[in-house]
């Protein structure tokens, strides 16, 4: 009581308003005199990390086509090298994952942001430099490694500096600025060769670890030091210099204190800590599960097929979609929510997903279709126009769904609901479970084709978009407007601070 007595003191002396209802409610006075502009300058910052991810992802695409025709034997690619160079990014991530998870908790997030650009130049150093094949591998290791750090600790640094009426925007700008580096490595790979590109892609890292040097660690972080005199500079700083800071700091220790700080594995019997890291889990499974890269590997030769004969270009339709969409839920994030998001999301690729199984069925048995054998004997051998058309709008759905919801909200959502003491551990699961998967979609894809088909493997995707549904519904609290302390107390069964 005393604690609430000198809140409702402080805010009362920093002029609290009135309202037809009597008095604002604290969280609302504090918010009325917070000003954004640090916060948006420490994001940005921030979110060069996922910019660099997103050229690594993008890189393979355009040089990938290059290295295989190139002169010299020995950086030449055959297939199976190829499928090498592209996939083994998510090994180095998934091992990131575990190394972000430990730096985020030894060193801070803000150290752990700044280590991020070490590997990603390095790696990009080292193609630029190759000699071999190896050399290839060795440097889409590291920047894989690079990337799976940034893909844990970004999440983190936005949810702890942010607070909960922008936290959602903020959130939603990491997968947004990944797939603006995806777009970015597409648009650059038209006019430059494969080791410009790399050149270009170590550019975002590089101005990584420099702005990081002006930004603040999280508030969160250096209370569970029991910084707090540097944790009140940092707020000052990403909330202004109006905002009553002090209060923003003694509602973070009210729930640590109450929590312990200290992880130990006995902690995962408890439902607060249990729960939202199923959550978090199953959330990653389904993420790669919608088939995310089963469509992007069939995103060239759709296009073909419906008369785009630049592949490349292609490529950069497919990124601007993405770019287009996930902007769009970044606006919307806080508005909308993030279940019905998710919802419309999975809706939409469950739809897309069954459009294709039906598409890729009708391609696989033209000679029991009468209808089929007549367009193929009126139009020549290839698909019909109209059902390549069919597939590249799904295709469209597909990604303008996934850019929606399942592609930028399980990260927003597995920096939000883990309680602070097992952030590390917790992302660390989630991250190494998505890149885990990811490289066992990757390298087991041609034989899923073999055994389901290709109808079968999108309807297999399909009824894993259902299952994402109903699993959002059922198992996903809104974190929309909330705190991230009155998100822990839902899991917990409380009632938040």
């Amino acid at each position: 009581m005393a604690i609430q007595g000198e809140r409702r003191r402080l805010l009362d002396s920093e002029g609290e308003d009135e309202s037809p209802t009597g008095l604002m409610s604290e969280q609302e006075a504090y918010l009325s005199k917070v000003k954004n502009k640090n916060l948006y300058l420490a994001t940005f910052a921030a979110v060069l990390g996922p910019m660099s991810f997103g050229f690594v992802l993008g890189y393979s695409s355009p040089a990938i086509p290059e290295l295989s025709k190139i002169s010299d034997p020995r950086l030449r690619l055959n297939d199976d090298q190829a499928s090498w160079f592209g996939s083994i990014v998510t090994v180095g991530a998934a091992l990131g994952g575990l190394l972000g998870g430990w730096m985020v908790d030894k060193v801070g997030r803000k150290l752990s942001l700044m280590f991020c650009s070490l590997p990603f130049v390095l790696g990009f150093t080292l193609i630029v430099a190759a000699q071999n094949v190896w050399m290839l591998y060795l440097g889409r290791s590291l920047t894989g490694l690079a990337s799976g750090v940034t893909s844990l600790t970004v999440p983190l640094y936005i949810s702890e500096t942010a607070h909960e009426r922008v936290r959602g925007m903020l959130g939603c700008c990491v997968q947004f600025m990944v797939v603006l580096g995806i777009m970015g490595a597409y648009l650059i790979g038209l006019f430059l060769d494969w080791r410009w590109l790399a050149i270009s892609s170590s550019i975002a890292p590089t101005l990584l670890i420099v702005f990081m040097c002006f930004m603040p660690e999280t508030p969160r972080f250096l209370l569970s030091q029991g910084k707090r005199r540097e944790a009140e500079e940092a707020l000052r700083f990403l909330r202004g210099p109006d905002a009553p800071i002090e209060w923003e700091c003694s509602r973070i220790e009210d729930t640590w204190d109450e929590l312990g700080s200290n992880f130990q594995m006995s902690d995962l019997k408890d439902p607060g800590v249990y729960k939202p890291l199923m959550i978090g889990i199953m959330l990653m499974f389904f993420q790669q599960m919608t088939g995310i890269n089963a469509i992007m590997f069939y995103a060239e030769s759709i296009f073909q097929q419906a008369n785009f004969k630049k592949s490349d270009l292609a490529s950069v339709i497919v990124g601007v979609i993405q770019v287009v969409f996930t902007g769009v839920a970044a606006l919307i994030m806080d508005k909308a929510g993030r279940k019905i998001l998710l919802v419309i999301s999975g809706v939409a690729m469950a739809i897309s997903t069954s459009t294709f199984g039906v598409y890729f069925y009708l391609m696989s048995k033209p000679q029991n279709s009468t209808v089929l054998l007549d367009i193929q004997n009126t139009v020549g051998e290839g698909p019909h126009p109209g059902l390549s058309w069919l597939a590249l709008a799904s295709m469209v759905v597909f990604i303008t769904g996934f850019a929606l919801g399942w592609g930028p909200i399980p990260w927003l959502v597995m920096s939000e609901i883990f309680p602070v003491k097992v952030r590390g551990f917790a992302s660390a699961a989630c991250v190494l479970t998505n890149w885990g998967l990811a490289f066992v979609i990757t390298k087991t894809f041609q034989d899923m084709m073999i055994l389901l088909t290709s109808a079968g493997t999108f309807w297999l995707f399909a009824a894993m978009c259902v299952a994402n549904v109903i699993f959002t519904v059922a198992f996903i609290p809104e974190t929309k407007g909330k705190t991230l302390e009155q998100i822990e107390a839902i899991f917990r069964g409380t009632s938040g601070p």
